[in-house]
């Protein structure tokens, strides 16, 4: 199991790396033809903001997978020490609901604009680049159950150490 998430993880950074890298070259080269060519490639500027989109999501599900996620701990600072495991259980499934929520209205989106058959550029379907939508909140919300289950049996890490 180990080797599987080691692998998968080596996945998600290699995917979060070569979207961005394109996306700084495209980039530099639309400016490129932009400034000295008096041209640039008509579908480069759909292409980044969907990329945004997903490195947007990758990045979360990366954070995610190491429960370092933007986080208010006022009650770390206020709770007994007792309560703070209930507390961190509490925020786990919050934030996994959360997730399937948004993944499941996020499939729903998603078989909308299949149906509507749009084109994001060049002939991509629209719903082809925002599938990465549910799939993010799905991997999140896994994530963060794993998390919880991991607390009920005492041996959820702490924020300073990485998840497997």
């Amino acid at each position: 199991m180990r080797r599987l998430l080691f692998w998968l993880h080596r996945f998600e950074d290699g995917l979060i790396v070569t979207v961005l890298l394109g996306m700084v070259l495209l980039a530099v080269a639309q400016i490129g033809l932009r400034n000295f060519g008096g041209v640039s490639l008509v579908w480069a500027e759909p292409l980044l903001r969907n990329a945004v989109l997903w490195i947007g999501l990758l990045g979360a599900m990366i954070a995610s997978r190491k429960d370092e996620h933007i986080r208010i701990d006022l009650a770390a600072n206020f709770l007994p020490e007792r309560l703070l495991p209930w507390v961190t259980g509490l925020v786990d499934l919050f934030t996994a609901g959360i997730c399937v929520l948004t993944g499941w209205y996020s499939v729903q989106f998603v078989i909308e604009e299949y149906k509507f058959g749009a084109t994001a550029f060049a002939g991509v379907p629209s719903w082809l680049l925002q599938a990465v939508i549910p799939l993010g909140f799905t991997v999140m919300a896994l994530r963060y159950l794993v998390l919880f289950g991991l607390g009920l049996r005492g041996r959820r890490p702490s924020m300073r150490e990485p998840v497997a």
